[in-house]
């Protein structure tokens, strides 16, 4: 049993999500979207003055807005259980993720962050660990992922609905990264374009979404790449662009690309998966439908909210907020990490097990399988598109 959390709202703090932080903001407003969480306290920057700033443009008490994220997750560790946080949420750069998530879990907090997950595999592997040695619930945020009409796509595919599956075709493309940007201080081109920072860029910021999504969708692991990927724009020292041709399990073959110099794209996640009865495709762009593809009858258009995708798919409807005559976006799939996380928490602190639709979040062990796809993305970039085998982890 841990401690009682029952009868009230989770108390989460923040680690990032200064002045200018898109995604911080996402995240807080994500997590207050279920009315399971409260945001009680912040080390928003390193710099203690914007860090300051953003908590009282948060309405944050004072005494619990920090100047770094040492002092906050030492102090906060020390109240008492009627004020101490549950969880942490981490939208810090990369290079910071594994030192505070570790930090955090070492302290008693459940964590939830931004991917990628860790700046090396080894550091994915080590994170992994503390999660199993703490029992704290972990969640990543590949928020794309969490969609209905994704949770649907995947238990199609598992109850059979394509047949044996033959063929995937997944694909990222943006186009914010086409000019040199992050010479004008942009703030977040200035930080994600800088491999000491970063890790590595287009792969790792939108590629490991791309391999997620497949991995997710189809049940099987990604097994190999053999990969290009380039910086395109002139100046610029971390890949913005990349093909790959990919392999999965039991031998399926297909595709992965992402880029973030497509000019004029927005957000084109998508995927397509072929088996030898049908085919599915799903598209961020359209998110709240499937299409259900044959070759000798007219094809199905799936529709988030609906009867039918509910009887398919429990873990679709338990992310459903609205009805079929009203749309889902974006912030939506962050806060179905947190709402499903914050489920979580509930029963782990009750000491109750969990069932799989508990778990039906991205954890530490997607964030294992990202780093090891980045790092074979890049070693087989670095060998002119030679195949690399990404072993089971």
């Amino acid at each position: 049993m841990g401690k009682d959390v029952s009868g009230r709202k989770l108390r989460m703090a923040m680690i990032g999500g200064g002045p200018g932080s898109g995604i911080g903001d996402i995240h807080r407003k994500a997590a207050l979207m279920d009315s399971q969480i409260d945001f009680v306290a912040g080390a928003f920057s390193s710099n203690p003055e914007k860090s300051k700033a953003q908590g009282q443009a948060l309405f944050v008490d004072p005494a619990r807005v920090y100047a770094s994220w040492e002092e906050m997750l030492a102090t906060e560790a020390a109240l008492p259980d009627t004020k101490r946080p549950d969880l942490i949420s981490i939208v810090t750069p990369n290079h910071l993720h594994f030192a505070q998530a570790k930090r955090a879990l070492e302290l008693g907090f459940h964590v939830v962050m931004d991917k990628p997950m860790t700046m090396t595999l080894a550091e994915a592997l080590e994170l992994r660990e503390s999660v199993k040695k703490t029992g704290k619930v972990f969640a990543l945020t590949h928020a794309f992922a969490t969609n209905a009409m994704v949770k649907c796509s995947r238990d199609l595919v598992a109850q059979g609905a394509l047949g044996k599956i033959r063929k995937i075709v997944v694909e990222y493309p943006q186009g914010w990264l086409y000019q040199l940007i992050e010479k004008d201080d942009h703030k977040q081109a200035s930080w994600r374009t800088r491999p000491e920072l970063a890790g590595a860029g287009c792969i790792g910021d939108i590629g490991v979404h791309a391999s997620h999504l497949s991995e997710l969708v189809t049940g099987l692991r990604v097994t190999a790449v053999a990969a290009d990927a380039a910086a395109v724009v002139e100046g610029r020292t971390i890949d913005d662009d990349f093909t790959a041709l990919a392999r999965w399990e039991g031998d399926v073959r297909g595709s992965i690309q992402a880029s973030q110099i497509s000019v004029g794209e927005g957000n084109g996640l998508g995927i397509r998966v072929y088996g030898d009865k049908a085919g599915l495709e799903w598209r961020f762009d359209n998110m709240d439908f499937i299409i259900i593809k044959y070759q000798d009858k007219p094809w199905e258009k799936w529709a988030r909210g609906t009867t039918y995708v509910a009887a398919a798919s429990p873990s679709a409807a338990r992310v459903t907020r609205c009805d079929k005559y009203h749309a889902e976006g974006y912030i939506e799939g962050f806060a179905n990490v947190y709402l499903n996380a914050a489920l979580a928490i509930r029963k782990v602190e009750a000491g109750e097990p969990l069932t799989d639709l508990d778990l039906d979040f991205p954890c530490v062990d997607d964030g294992v399988r990202g780093m090891a796809f980045i790092e074979a993305m890049l070693e087989s970039t670095r060998n002119k598109g030679a195949w690399v085998d990404i072993p089971a982890y």
